[in-house]
């Protein structure tokens, strides 16, 4: 060892060897027995020193069978410590390079990158030229006489901003989302930084349960500033609902698997230390931080619209079928799964098939592929709503980009059914529900962050137009 720093054991290699041991006092096996080695120079072997060391070609041991006395076997070993030049950084490109198609999945990813980016431009060209052309329509009417009747998005000025149906819900699940997005993103940042061994199966699930748990002050403050929005008042029901609703569903699927486990008497169950460890940490540490998110939020001013609300709702107009609520759902989902399909597979592998997954790299790119796609199909599907007089968008914004989970939660079915082998129904019921898990807090991922901006488009473009 070096002075005051310790060297790591990376890896050891085993090279067995039969030699045939001598005494140096040449004495017999039966005068050592019982005996330690190298007292008074007695039993010390010749043939296992520093200066003749065992080796490839030392004489091997040969039992005869036809020996009336017992032949004494002698089991040694020796330690020799190699120094590797590999550096600590690197020591994970071994796996990376021993992978089975490393250029079918670097492709991959860098063709769902260009694809994304691709059709960011055209979406974005298309979207600025749109309503660029929306604004110089609408400064040329206002020269117009009084009585031409307004047209487009900005007809439903006076409806654009009414708070929803169940905004309350709506503002717990933005809020939910918004915690984990923030916890994830961190997560990226640290496993890219090396902070996250691959080694250590279980560091990755363990660092993005205590983010989670630290970011409840960010959905405690986002919920309660969007429902003060939504004008509504009972902050402390609103907190409560952000703090209990995606870790109640989360824990009370984990633990209803965890008893079908226990009941199988299987060692991959949880101890119920651990459990108890896991709501001290819920009800102790995050939903604190999600009341007092939650108080700070709802002492800001509200978040101030461009326009007015009126008193009485717009009649919606019959719609065209290209901007039907449940089709524009299915369709906005398809795109940002698309996106990130393939890495979804890697990811699956190495959670079911326990194969390691190094490029964290990669995937915090694909983390923001996904979040870029999912904003541009819901400020797209948003726009079009708009454009037809339709001012329900709040919902379908959420559920515009949140719908790609349940196509990952379609594809872990298909993977199950292609990749995995389960003899038993009970290991079927627990891929089903940690994968409902993981489809769950997608949803909330997605959902939140394509409605977010979908919000910020919506302020952004009434508040460019003048209303009288």
């Amino acid at each position: 060892d070096r002075p005051r720093h310790g060297m790591r054991i990376v890896g050891f290699e085993v090279e067995p060897f039969s030699v045939k041991h001598d005494y140096i006092n040449k004495v017999d096996f039966e005068e050592c027995v019982n005996e330690v080695a190298g007292d008074n120079n007695d039993c010390a072997l010749e043939t296992c020193s520093a200066e003749s060391p065992v080796g490839i070609n030392s004489a091997p041991l040969v039992l005869d069978t036809k020996r009336e006395k017992h032949t004494e076997v002698i089991w040694s070993y020796d330690v020799k410590f190699v120094p590797s030049k590999i550096k600590w950084s690197t020591r994970w490109d071994t796996y990376l390079q021993a992978a089975d198609d490393p250029q079918v999945h670097w492709f991959s990813i860098l063709n769902s990158f260009m694809i994304v980016l691709f059709l960011s431009g055209l979406v974005a060209m298309i979207m600025i030229r749109t309503i660029k052309k929306d604004f110089q329509r609408y400064e040329q009417q206002d020269f117009m006489e009084d009585g031409q009747e307004e047209t487009g998005w900005k007809l439903v000025h006076g409806d654009v901003f009414r708070p929803p149906v169940m905004s309350g819900w709506l503002s717990v699940l933005v809020g939910s989302g918004v915690q984990l997005t923030v916890s994830l993103l961190f997560l990226m940042i640290f496993a890219c930084f090396g902070f996250l061994s691959p080694a250590n199966r279980g560091a990755l699930m363990q660092a993005m349960l205590f983010l989670f748990v630290f970011m409840g002050m960010v959905g405690g403050f986002t919920s309660a500033r969007l429902f003060r929005s939504f004008k509504g008042n009972k902050w402390k029901s609103n907190s409560m609902w952000t703090a209990m609703l995606f870790p109640g569903v989360c824990f009370g699927i984990f633990f209803v698997l965890n008893l079908l486990i226990w009941g199988q008497k299987s060692s991959g169950a949880v101890p119920f230390g651990t459990l108890f460890a896991l709501i001290c940490m819920w009800f102790g540490i995050s939903t604190p931080l999600v009341f007092l998110g939650s108080y700070f939020g709802f002492r800001k001013a509200p978040i101030d619209f461009p326009t007015r609300t009126n008193q009485i709702p717009r009649q919606v107009p019959e719609q065209p079928w290209f901007v039907n609520g449940f089709l524009n759902i299915l369709v906005g989902g398809v795109l940002p799964f698309g996106a990130v399909f393939v890495e979804v597979f890697y990811v699956l592998s190495s959670i079911w098939l326990h194969q390691f997954y190094y490029m964290f790299g990669f995937l915090f790119l694909v983390v923001l592929i996904l979040l870029m796609t999912c904003a541009e199909i819901t400020v797209v599907t948003c726009y079009f709503q708009l454009c037809c007089e339709n001012y329900h968008w709040w919902w379908r914004s959420f559920f515009t980009s949140g719908c790609s989970s349940l196509y990952l939660f379609m594809y872990s079915l298909y993977y199950a059914f292609a990749k995995l082998q389960m003899a038993r129904a009970l290991a079927g019921l627990v891929y089903v529900g940690y994968m409902m898990i993981v489809s769950t807090a997608f949803f909330l991922i997605t959902g939140s962050f394509g409605f977010l901006v979908c919000f910020f488009f919506v302020r952004k473009i009434y508040s460019a137009i003048k209303i009288d």
